[in-house]
């Protein structure tokens, strides 16, 4: 199929030549005439599977020209990376068309993009925070708006954006059409579509836990975190087709800790991000491995859902993800667009439970290779490794009262006197024999 046989107008059809699309993926051709029908969408899908033209195509054909200066249609997502994905998506579709497109997120100015809004907004792409701030202070009416869409949902779920998500979806007209991506349809998810959707139309276009025809997954038992980081570097050493490597880590701190320990042997080509990163690092650090110039970059996984990168040729699991769901979102930033990708995956003792919970959910065995011969084997431990001491407590019997001597030693004899106050009438009176007057009072 192609994009022709979609019915897409001139403007939009112009645009895709340019980009050089000509076929839908599936997710694309299968949303596509749902949402022209005007049907409220869960959209089941992959990372890669281009999900973001999914919904773009579709809202900004029955975009119609307004006066009105506020969005007609609203795209919500949890991170900033993802909203400057999507506006720079949306601003490339719209080439041929009359569409303001803007993006607002925390970390940055409220009062700039208030007046950025006040200039007017077609498409408005947004972080629930900040959304819910700007709506709040009156910086665009949400009674114009036709369509919304929550993406990575279940995501922004995890973040703890549920009572901001509820908040946005009160305010919004009860007439519009509503559309929701997730890779993972939770509980919380299946009850924010039974509260706010109407009867939607469920479009998969690769069922959770479906690993990907296009990557070939492998991994290796590793004996701890800096046998990790040795093989981590004779990976990238002596294989040079990791040419766009994303390494994942399950922390900020040990993200960190991984970029100090390589950075000093592969200068100036790698890169790292989390969200303690300010905003312009994050920014820069994606756009430098974007343009080639980092050959690898090491992320978390929260930041690494808003990275859409093309190419990247390997994606290695630093950690074994203890969501198995993470697995695949994680995965599936290699293998796009029908090329191969590759995945590797370090896996120590501890993590084999984890390994188990996602060949369950593949339903796939992920194919363990041997250690390099030449791999040096560390013996060095973090802490968290270093096998734990457990003290004996040893409990010791409290003697009761009646066992206990006295606090203090007798006093001395002399220490035993008793002090007697002696009125001064008694003293005159042992002295002189009789009473000491001051005489008769005069009158």
């Amino acid at each position: 199929m192609t994009f022709d046989e979609l019915n897409i107008n001139t403007p939009l059809l112009r645009a895709l030549e340019e980009l050089g699309y000509t076929n839908p993926t599936t997710i694309q051709h299968k949303v596509f005439p749902v949402v022209m029908s005007g049907r409220d969408v869960c959209g089941i899908a992959q990372t890669g599977t281009g999900k973001t033209f999914s919904y773009l195509l579709p809202c900004l054909k029955q975009w119609k020209f307004s006066k009105d200066k506020s969005p007609q249609i609203l795209v919500v997502v949890p991170t900033r990376e993802l909203v400057a994905q999507v506006v720079e998506a949306a601003k490339s579709l719209t080439t041929y068309m009359n569409v303001r497109v803007v993006g607002v997120y925390g970390g940055v100015s409220i009062n700039t993009q208030s007046i950025d809004l006040e200039q007017g907004a077609d498409v408005l792409v947004a972080t629930p925070g900040r959304l819910y701030d700007l709506a709040m202070n009156g910086a665009f009416k949400t009674k114009t708006i036709k369509r919304v869409v929550i993406d990575e949902v279940d995501e922004m779920l995890n973040l703890g954006f549920r009572t901001q998500l509820k908040n946005i979806l009160d305010l919004l007209p009860q007439k519009r059409q509503n559309l929701m991506f997730s890779a993972t349809i939770t509980e919380d998810v299946e009850l924010l579509m039974d509260t706010y959707f109407n009867n939607p139309v469920r479009v998969e276009a690769a069922p959770t836990g479906t690993p990907l025809e296009n990557i070939i997954q492998t991994g290796y038992a590793v004996p701890n975190f800096y046998t990790k980081v040795n093989l981590l570097e004779l990976l990238l050493t002596e294989d040079k087709t990791m040419t766009k490597v994303l390494v994942f880590a399950a922390t900020k701190s040990l993200a960190d800790e991984l970029y100090e320990q390589l950075e000093p042997k592969f200068p100036g080509v790698v890169g790292v991000i989390h969200s303690n990163k300010e905003q312009n690092h994050r920014f820069n650090t994606v756009k430098q491995f974007h343009e080639g110039n980092y050959r690898f970059i090491i992320a978390t996984d929260i930041v690494a859902r808003g990275i859409d990168i093309a190419e990247v040729t390997h994606v290695i699991n630093f950690d074994t993800p203890e969501v198995p769901e993470n697995y695949i979102h994680r995965i599936g930033r290699t293998g796009r667009a029908d090329k191969k990708g590759i995945a590797i995956t370090f896996i120590t003792e501890k993590e084999k439970t984890e390994q188990e919970a996602i060949e369950t959910l593949m339903k796939y065995k992920i194919p363990m290779l041997p250690l390099p011969e030449h791999l040096e084997i560390s013996d060095v431990l973090t802490d968290d490794e270093k096998p734990k001491v457990h003290m004996k407590i040893i409990q010791f019997k409290v003697p009761k009262k009646e066992d206990v001597g006295p606090a203090f030693h007798e006093k001395s004899a002399k220490n035993q006197k008793v002090n007697f106050i002696v009125r001064k009438k008694d003293r005159m009176m042992k002295k002189y024999g009789k009473p000491i007057t001051r005489g008769q009072k005069k009158k």
